[in-house]
Formats: C-alpha cells, sequence, structure tokens
C-alpha cells in the first residue's frame, strides 16, 4: 500500500521532477507534487510524495528529514490527512 510524505521547507525552485529524483534513490515515487499558489503561480514551499510502499517512505523520511535540498533545510514527515474545510466561509 503506498504511502504519502509531506516535504515542507522547499525551495522556490524545485519543481514535481526533482522532488520525484530525490526520493526515487529510496523506492517507487508514485507521485510527487510541489503546491503552487493559483493567484501568483510561485511554490508555496512545500509538497507531497507518494511512495509504493510504506518501508520505502519511512526509509526516505529517516533519511532526507534535515538535509539541505535546493538550497534549504527540508522537513519531511508522514503526511497527515487534510482537515475537512468549512464551505459555508464565502468572500464577500
Amino acid at each position: 500500500m503506498s504511502q504519502k510524505i509531506y516535504v515542507g521547507n522547499l525551495g522556490y525552485s524545485v519543481e514535481n521532477s526533482m522532488l520525484a529524483d530525490k526520493f526515487a534513490q529510496f523506492g517507487t515515487v508514485e507521485s510527487a507534487k510541489v503546491i503552487i499558489d493559483r493567484d501568483t503561480n510561485r511554490s508555496k514551499g512545500f509538497g507531497f510524495v507518494e511512495m509504493s510502499t510504506s518501508a520505502e517512505a519511512a526509509a526516505a523520511i529517516a533519511e532526507l528529514n534535515g538535509t539541505e535540498f535546493g538550497g534549504r533545510q527540508i522537513n519531511v514527515t508522514e503526511a497527515k490527512p487534510m482537515a475537512p474545510r468549512d464551505n459555508n466561509s464565502r468572500r464577500y
């Protein structure tokens, strides 16, 4: 079963392919996504990587957390489920 990883404090120049390449050394990367701000079309400085097994994900987290990537020291942890959104909040 696949495991999702949160990668924080990414450099703004890091792209999806760079993120996938960084994690590929620990196993099969099913997806790698740098989150982009829709208003500025610029990286928000974090992303998610999905590894094919939890063992591969655990190895990647243990080895990469606190290391330098894209000019910054990255935070690598297990991704937490997204909190439910309040759909009743409207912008006026």
